[in-house]
């Protein structure tokens, strides 16, 4: 009988099944070897490596959106493992060597083939670690707004005002400024009111300041103030900043709305003009090939 060879973990195999007339019982036994290891590394990745990160990520306290992707990068992590681990026990260590030489081969010429890929890929991760935002937040950035409906390690998704679906390479969410509104506790509204030079600047700031204490949804504390900053062309621009709580849950647009609206009325019922924009224009109109015939025909 020829010896056969003594692979790690398929050797046994080998030789119990050429004991029984097996025929090929190396290579046999060797795949059989190569899936019964990487069967049992897999349910024991599923069993210990699974719930260990998802009690790091308990601890780390991350949202459920950066979950779902690393449990899935964790599970591929726990494949490869598997695979690289069964090929040693089944004995193909220089096909497994002959094919990590063509895998980093592979490697180079696909990452200079996705560079962009791979930079939203890492931006994911930045976006993950970093937390400038979650899901459920509105965020703005390069001239677009929306609320974040889906964060994953190449794109995040948007969904707009006008309820339109954005798709934005994580890149161009971490190499900007990103403008994030409801991201703290309290959010400060700042709203400007225009009034005429004629009228009186001490009444409207008391009307600005009893309409915000009068909404619900100002709060208190800190307190509502009005500043003048500015005199414009044809108004003198008291700015009010006023607080609201818990930005990410309120209304803070339909709550500025309706602060303005009500301070409006209120300048109405006293006379208190809010003046439309005005531009005086200067110059003068020349005419040419125009004769006193002419205008008299």
């Amino acid at each position: 009988m020829t010896a056969l060879p003594m692979q790690a973990g398929g050797g046994a195999i080998a030789r119990f099944l050429a004991d029984n007339g097996i025929p090929y019982a190396a290579t046999i036994g060797s795949a059989i070897a190569f899936v019964i290891v990487l069967v049992a590394v897999y349910l024991v990745g599923r069993a210990v490596v699974l719930p260990l990160v998802d009690r790091v990520m308990d601890t780390r306290g991350l949202e459920v959106h950066a979950r779902r992707p690393l449990r899935k990068l964790t599970s591929v992590i726990v494949v490869f493992a598997g695979i690289a681990i069964a090929f040693g026990f089944a004995g193909y260590g220089n096909f497994l060597q002959s094919l990590a030489t063509v895998a980093a081969a592979a490697t180079l010429a696909i990452g200079f083939a996705m560079q962009d890929v791979l930079a939203n890929f890492v931006a994911g991760i930045f976006i993950f670690t970093d937390k400038p935002f979650k899901i459920g937040d509105w965020i703005e950035w390069d001239g677009n707004a929306g609320i974040v409906e889906d964060i994953s390690f190449r794109v995040s998704r948007v969904r707009t005002f006008d309820n339109e679906l954005l798709t934005v390479p994580n890149s161009q969410l971490t190499d900007g400024v990103i403008k994030n509104p409801v991201a703290k506790k309290q959010l400060r509204l700042q709203v400007p009111f225009g009034i005429g030079y004629d009228d009186d600047i001490e009444r409207a700031n008391e009307i600005i300041l009893e309409e915000a204490h009068a909404h619900p949804d100002i709060l208190e504390d800190p307190a509502p103030s009005v500043r003048l900053t500015e005199l414009g062309d044809s108004s003198v621009v008291l700015k009010s900043r006023v607080w609201i709580d818990d930005p990410s849950r309120s209304d803070f647009v339909k709550t500025r709305g309706e602060y303005v609206t009500a301070v409006k009325e209120r300048f109405d019922e006293e006379d208190i003009n809010i003046p439309y924009p005005n531009r005086t224009l200067g110059g003068s109109l020349e005419l040419g090939g125009v004769t006193a015939e002419t205008v008299v025909d």
